[in-house]
């Protein structure tokens, strides 16, 4: 059997698998809060969504790619984002006993009024929507060169036979689904590893000292995601969605485990791309690796990548199907053929991008850097502020990131001669922002007390 037929087989077995294992979901609670039975997900389930739905077909793409720069230092770095999971889980966890909120809508609803919903609805689409085309993108890039009619195939046949397993159970088929997902991506990782490290007697030492731990070669992405994971983590529905789903205590262990799970499957996803650097491999690390160990290494990044993809999609698509149908809908009770509908849209719009060849820009920096208002609004959600706190944060920083993105800080102001040097200081001039004018916005508010 050929190459591009055995990848097929691949694709098809594990989307047709999936499908019969997907749970048919009748119900509200069964479709958009994974509730089975009327229990909800427990710590194993809950940890295992969390942790797949971040481990995106782009990211570890992005891992291995930073490990051939960077060396260890660019895994860190990368693994640095996972500490959102902690910053999410404290802070969703106190909005829950403290506020009593029921989702992040709820709370800016509450708080900020209905144009903070706006804003704050219109971030997270744009989120969603990339999270489609950016995914498959990497799928069809196994099966052809960009452009090419194999290409294509791959990725409108991978993206409907994800659609059609996630439409049978919404949150239910994601939450069910992930768990088979990270199981299987970590035997995955441990195979490819089991591939790479016997090429150097066994021993990491190679891997560990791959790389300098110097501003400019690596560390000022860390430092980016050090900044950006006090905000990152709520612009992500997929995240949040997850942090009201099950009880409190069952929320917070469930976020701590997959922060360190996730980080540790991302630095070690990373050796692919560090197995490349030591080699002197050039292109995609992925690619160059696989081809490097030939066959079975091939169709294994092949089916790695689809199943961080699928999980990724799935993830994405029932966030949008309870936005529309539970986040914005007045409905006493949300429509499940409704939240069926919102899939499908979500996954036409979110296709159109691919043709037209789009690259894998740095979204995760590009859109880190525009939603760092978020961090004191979240952060400080108990602090009595007025509401146009919000916007002068939010919107605020999303002009002031976007402007310094677009029109680069003169090299006198960059952090270091390293390559994310410029993104470091845009990211601390904005953070001093954002955090100024919401600090002032509290200061206002006090002021009349006193007078």
């Amino acid at each position: 059997m050929s190459i591009p037929l055995l990848q097929w087989a691949l694709v098809l077995a594990s989307s047709v698998t999936l499908f019969f294992v997907s749970p048919l979901s009748r119900t509200a609670p069964e479709f958009f809060r994974g509730a089975r039975k009327e229990r909800t997900p427990n710590a194993v389930f809950l940890t295992s969504s969390l942790v797949i739905s971040w481990l995106f077909a782009k990211s570890i793409t992005n891992a291995a790619n930073l490990g051939q720069s960077f060396g260890l230092v660019g895994g860190v770095a990368y693994a640095g984002y996972y500490l959102s999971f902690l910053v999410a889980g404290f802070v969703i966890v106190a909005m829950r006993n403290k506020g009593g909120y029921r989702s992040i809508h709820h709370f800016l609803e509450s708080k900020y009024g209905a144009g903070a919903v706006v804003v704050f609805t219109l971030l997270i689409i744009i989120r969603l929507y990339n999270e489609i085309w950016s995914n498959t993108i990497v799928i069809g890039s196994y099966f052809g060169e960009q452009g090419t009619t194999h290409y294509y195939v791959a990725i409108v046949v991978f993206t409907l036979l994800t659609l059609a397993y996630t439409l049978k159970g919404g949150m239910s088929s994601s939450i069910m689904t992930d768990v088979i997902q990270l199981s299987l991506f970590v035997g995955l990782l441990t195979v490819i590893l089991g591939f790479i490290l016997p090429q150097y007697g066994g021993s990491l030492k190679p891997f560990l000292r791959s790389g300098e731990w110097t501003l400019g070669q690596g560390v000022d992405l860390l430092l980016v995601a050090l900044v950006q994971c006090f905000s990152y983590p709520f612009h992500d529905p997929v995240l949040t969605d997850r942090g009201f789903i099950s009880d409190t205590r069952t929320t917070l262990t469930s976020y701590l485990w997959a922060g360190a799970i996730g980080s540790g499957c991302i630095i070690f996803f990373s050796f692919v791309g560090i197995f490349a650097k030591l080699n002197a491999l050039t292109g995609e690390a992925p690619v160059a690796v696989a081809r490097y160990f030939g066959v079975p290494m091939l169709l294994l990044m092949n089916l790695i990548m689809v199943t961080s993809a699928s999980s990724t999609l799935d993830s994405a698509m029932a966030s949008f199907s309870k936005l529309i149908s539970i986040d914005l809908s007045k409905a006493a009770v949300p429509s499940v053929s409704r939240g069926r509908w919102a899939m499908v849209v979500l996954t036409v719009l979110g296709t159109i991008p691919v043709f037209f060849n789009p690259a894998i820009l740095s979204a995760t920096t590009i859109s880190g850097t525009l939603v760092l208002g978020l961090a004191p609004v979240f952060l400080f959600w108990n602090v009595p502020v007025p509401r146009l706190a919000f916007h002068l944060s939010v919107v605020g920083g999303l002009v002031l990131g976007g402007l310094l993105t677009l029109f680069p800080l003169p090299d006198a102001l960059h952090l270091g001669d390293g390559k994310y040097g410029a993104l470091l200081s845009t990211n601390l001039i904005t953070s001093a922002y954002c955090f100024g004018v919401f600090g002032l916005c509290t200061l206002l508010r006090k002021s009349p007390r006193h007078g």
